[in-house]
């Protein structure tokens, strides 16, 4: 009998990263007899500071920095992480290897009462992390109120009630891992509200030198969405964006062709601007850069530079 070969998958450890992690480990293991396969939790910046908006805490990669040391020191073979957490640039020695089939990309709001977000009343008071979410629901809705809201999934749900708000938005994907499909008042469609860039993608992440896991994690790879999220992230890449910024994007593949929409907005809303561009697969990250481009011409520039210098 050969030597099993142990892969370990370094992970936050929320419940929803866990089952992430569980999930991709379950994956390898069906379709690798040799690999014994064993979860390192590690916790993150984002994880440790929950009373400060994200976008106040500062720098790119809150959610993953401290598991790409461990992958870069060798504490950690892979890393299995939400790619909307993930920076444009990745450190050097490391690369996104492969994503797994999409899940659901869109926005979810919880709403207390049942209602959706245009019946929601004059200036309820929605909650989220997110200066992306906030900017778009101001845009639509310029008489919500907007209250911050972090945790896991969990103290989410909780702090709908808690903290009395009238509605809260989180990402589908994740309610739908967990099984919360049932907590989902109204999904937000993309001609609605534009997704983070790599909202329900999980991205694999390795050391780019490292043959054997490159190879193991290679049977994972979904091809559309790799292409998706490619432009998508070309996209996030050229505008030098994270969660500091309220900006997003989405890509569709509709028979030989991809169509990639993205965003960029003021902090309260006010000035949205929004582009859609269609091009060959073959150059998703080629149809990202160009679409930045197309944003920043048209004023994004101006709102980028009100945004970072109000920060």
């Amino acid at each position: 009998m050969s030597e099993l070969i142990r892969l370990r998958i370094g992970t936050r450890g929320s419940a929803l990263a866990l089952w992430q992690a569980e999930w991709v480990k379950s994956r390898l293991l069906a379709a690798h007899d040799e690999l014994t396969v064993e979860l390192v939790t590690i916790k993150t910046k984002g994880d440790k500071i929950l009373d400060v908006p994200l976008a106040k805490v500062g720098g790119k990669g809150l959610f993953v920095k401290e598991i790409e040391e461990a992958l870069l020191e060798g504490r950690a073979d892979l890393a299995v992480h939400s790619v909307k957490d993930m920076p444009a640039e990745l450190p050097a020695g490391l690369h996104l290897a492969v994503m797994p089939p999409r899940e659901d990309a869109r926005d979810a709001l919880i709403s207390r009462n049942g209602d959706g977000l245009e019946q929601l009343r004059h200036g309820a008071r929605v909650g989220t992390s997110s200066l992306r979410r906030a900017a778009q629901l101001l845009h639509l809705r310029p008489d919500l109120r907007i209250g911050t809201l972090r945790g896991n999934v969990d103290t989410r749900l909780r702090k709908l009630e808690s903290e009395g708000f009238d509605g809260i938005l989180l990402a589908a994907a994740g309610l739908k891992r967990m099984n919360l499909n049932h907590v989902i008042t109204e999904y937000l469609d993309p001609d609605r509200m534009l997704p983070a860039v790599g909202q329900g993608a999980l991205g694999i992440e390795t050391r780019i030198d490292d043959g054997f896991t490159n190879q193991v994690v290679s049977s994972l790879a979904h091809r559309a969405t790799m292409i998706r999220v490619s432009a998508e992230r070309a996209f996030l890449r050229r505008l030098e964006g994270g969660c500091q910024v309220p900006l997003g994007a989405h890509a569709t593949l509709e028979g030989a062709e991809l169509i990639l929409t993205g965003m960029v907005a003021d902090l309260r809303g006010q000035r949205l601007i929004r582009r859609e561009l269609r091009g060959e697969p073959g150059d998703a990250e080629g149809l990202g850069v160009q679409l930045a481009e197309a944003i920043l011409e048209s004023g994004g520039a101006e709102i980028l530079e009100e945004v970072y210098g109000s920060r």
